[in-house]
């Protein structure tokens, strides 16, 4: 079960982030999303969860809460479809 939590503090670390998502149950990968040119937190991070009864709990406990100062958001992650296909038009003879 994947997670999306956002307006993480720019000081929490994956290892944080993680730590968090372990008090409420078996994590399977953590990923906090970082700025490709600095290297720093984006402010958001994805947490999959082994069990969906203990995500459901995680989401539950800590949407809302405060976290290094920041209110975080945390909720299921969408799945995003297929990409749309770009229309291409035929050329003009």
């Amino acid at each position: 079960m994947k997670i999306l939590v956002r307006n993480l503090a720019r000081s929490i670390t994956e290892a944080d982030l993680l730590a968090l998502f372990e008090s409420h149950g078996g994590v399977e990968s953590c990923d906090l999303v970082l700025d490709n040119e600095t290297g720093k937190s984006k402010g958001f991070g994805f947490v999959s969860m082994l069990d969906e009864t203990e995500a459901n709990a995680a989401i539950a406990a800590l949407n809302s809460t405060k976290q290094a100062g920041n209110k975080i958001r945390v909720k299921f992650a969408e799945e995003k479809g297929p990409s749309e296909q770009q229309t291409v038009w035929p050329e003009s003879e």
